[in-house]
């Protein structure tokens, strides 16, 4: 269906609907109103009538009626009613007034009519359904009932005489009346709608004639725009299609820009696929090479012109060991992940295949050689690199490295200083921390000295559980006066083996327990566990402070940066460096409000020592 038509039908149909729910609602209504103002008038009725009926009867007491028998009352009463002359005028009168009235009737408890204005006393009254039933029906049942067959409803009004119970006045009335007022005003609205669809019909085909011709101009404006001359510019610019004439004008200039920056930046690729070391070769779906780069002819010995354009199977081979691999995942629908081959010549090359995806439908491959012997030599140099680059940062931290362990024999100096006067095993364990964290810092002041342009790390196999529990009984004075608890949470099963320098070890991971335990300003639990996972000892130190903001969260690991007054910005630095000497890692997690993860990672030793079960015992 062309566009024009489905405007002209959605108008339409959006008129009709509009049309129809405002028919509805009037009709409805006028029909509610109609009938209740009908059940109005027969309550109305029926009320005038049980009152003079009440006036009918006199006091029986003063009558020669023997009010004892029953049967001569009901009987007295009954002849009261039918020769009463002012009730038998209301029965006529409301018979002859009101259309809507089909018959009336007095009847006593046993539904037999006492007097009627169609029929004969004492006949039984068929029994009629009531006229609110009506009233509150849905509108179609209504319009079913009021064009339906001819049925009559009746309007109650229960009536007492003498204190008691009598019978009731019932107004008979037809629904049928309503349809000379209804019929007209359903004809009047049929007629309305009829007229408003088509006039709505009209105006819409009208509307998109207008609206919808200027696209032609705009079409053939795009014609011009495509094969690179301006576009006829409306004399009204100002309009609607003016300005959408001016805006393509502007794309077309935009688009011939845009192919010369393409053709550009082709030539870059070009330059650039010529000079990279890496053998790339670009496929479309259908394995058609498209890209190729000058390092491929090196690897394939074959020159890149005979490569492009050719399809996977006929450039590569099923009997060769690349053949076989980059057919099979085109087979298969699958990437092809790092591995190394031996090319004929003896060349070990490193191959690789990723599948480009749109929208999960695969467009294309991307094909990747490299030569490997040269890969190991980038990676040994970038190691190298590395290595010397983290120890001179290390000898930039000398003076940090002082200040942990000073803190820890001043902290010691003062519980022992409180404990001198009396004589207890605690004194002991002091004095000799005292002295191992003098001889660490001896060592290390030595050691750092000369850790540039050469550091040796004095590497020793030990358990991971046991440096830990010398980090926390290093910390527990810092954490007493912090009010945080720590806690060691181990694998009692095994040892945690590793392979490391203990005392450099020892202060990168004080330094993230520190950290920790000043993190918790109004204390908490400082959480130490560690445990083997995949080949790796990993280490989480998890405190319950504020934890790390966003903004800061990139830069915690670089040299002097820090967000306390009083800090240097080396501890964790350094921390990651010693991390990166034993070949590990280190990442966080943090939440806040709800505190910071810290992971540190080593990998495992090849030989264990036998296993090293400590108690940190708190200080006193």
């Amino acid at each position: 269906m062309r566009r024009k038509a489905k405007i002209v039908f959605a108008i339409t149909f959006m008129i009709t609907v509009m049309v129809s729910v405002f028919s509805y609602l009037y009709v409805s209504q006028f029909l509610r109103i109609s009938l209740r103002d009908t059940n109005v008038n027969g309550e109305a009725i029926a009320r005038n009538l049980g009152l003079a009926a009440d006036h009918a009867v006199p006091d029986l007491t003063s009558t020669k009626v023997d009010t004892d028998n029953p049967k001569k009352v009901q009987t007295a009463i009954e002849e009261y009613l039918r020769t009463d002359k002012n009730l038998n005028e209301q029965f006529e009168s409301a018979a002859g007034t009101y259309r809507e009235v089909v018959d009336l009737a007095l009847v006593d408890l046993n539904n037999r009519a006492i007097l009627q204005s169609m029929g004969h006393a004492n006949q039984v009254m068929p029994d009629r359904p009531n006229f609110n039933l009506l009233t509150r029906a849905r509108f179609i049942d209504q319009l079913r009932i009021i064009y339906g067959p001819p049925a009559t409803y009746d309007v109650v009004f229960p009536f007492r005489l003498n204190d008691r119970d009598f019978g009731t006045v019932r107004v008979g009335i037809s629904p049928v009346f309503l349809k000379s007022e209804l019929t007209p005003k359903l004809q009047h609205m049929a007629y309305f709608s009829i007229l408003s669809i088509v006039a709505s019909f009209l105006l819409a085909a009208f509307v998109s004639n207008v609206a919808l011709g200027p696209l032609r101009e705009i079409n053939r404006n795009l014609d011009d725009a495509s094969v690179g001359t301006d576009p006829a510019m409306f004399e009204n610019s100002a309009d609607e299609v003016g300005l959408v004439t001016l805006k393509i004008a502007n794309l077309g200039r935009q688009v011939r820009d845009a192919q010369e920056i393409f053709s550009a930046l082709k030539d870059n690729v070009d330059q650039l696929m010529a000079n990279l070391q890496d053998g790339l070769m670009l496929f479309t779906r259908d394995t058609r090479v498209v890209l190729v780069s000058a390092s491929v002819e090196r690897f394939l010995q074959r020159p890149r012109r005979e490569l492009l354009g050719q399809k996977a199977n006929d450039i590569f081979s099923e009997s060769s060991p690349l053949g076989s691999l980059v057919l099979d995942g085109f087979r298969r629908g699958r990437g092809v992940p790092q591995r190394e081959i031996q090319f004929p010549g003896g060349q070990r090359v490193q191959v690789s295949m990723d599948f480009i995806q749109e929208k999960s439908t695969q467009i294309g491959a991307l094909l990747i050689m490299r030569d490997s012997e040269s890969v190991r030599r980038i990676e040994d140099e970038i190691e190298m690199s590395r290595r010397l680059s983290a120890s001179s940062r290390v000898t930039r931290g000398v003076g940090h490295e002082f200040k942990n362990p000073i803190n820890a024999i001043v902290l010691h100096l003062h519980l022992l200083q409180n404990k001198l006067a009396e004589i207890d095993p605690g004194t002991r364990r002091h004095v000799d921390i005292i002295d191992s964290e003098i001889r660490r810092l001896d060592r290390l002041v030595q050691r750092l000295m000369d850790i540039y342009p050469r550091r040796d790390l004095l590497l020793e196999h030990t358990d991971l559980r046991a440096l830990l529990e010398d980090v926390a009984q290093l910390a527990q004075p810092e954490a007493e006066q912090h009010g945080v608890q720590i806690a060691l949470d181990f694998d009692d099963v095994a040892p945690l083996p590793v392979k490391v320098d203990s005392d450099f070890m020892k202060q990168a991971i004080l330094n993230v327990v520190i950290n920790g335990i000043q993190a918790m300003p109004d204390g908490g639990t400082l959480t130490i566990r560690a445990r083997e996972v995949q080949g790796l000892v990993t280490t989480e130190i998890i405190d319950t402070g504020n934890g790390i903001p966003p903004e800061v969260q990139d830069k915690i690991f670089e040299l002097y940066f820090t967000t306390k007054q009083d800090g240097s910005g080396i501890g964790l630095a350094q921390t990651y460096q010693v991390l990166q000497w034993h070949y590990g890692g280190v990442d966080f997690e943090t939440t806040p409000g709800q505190g910071t993860t810290f992971r540190l990672r080593l990998p495992v030793a090849q030989s264990s020592p036998a296993p090293i079960s400590r108690t940190l015992t708190p200080a006193n």
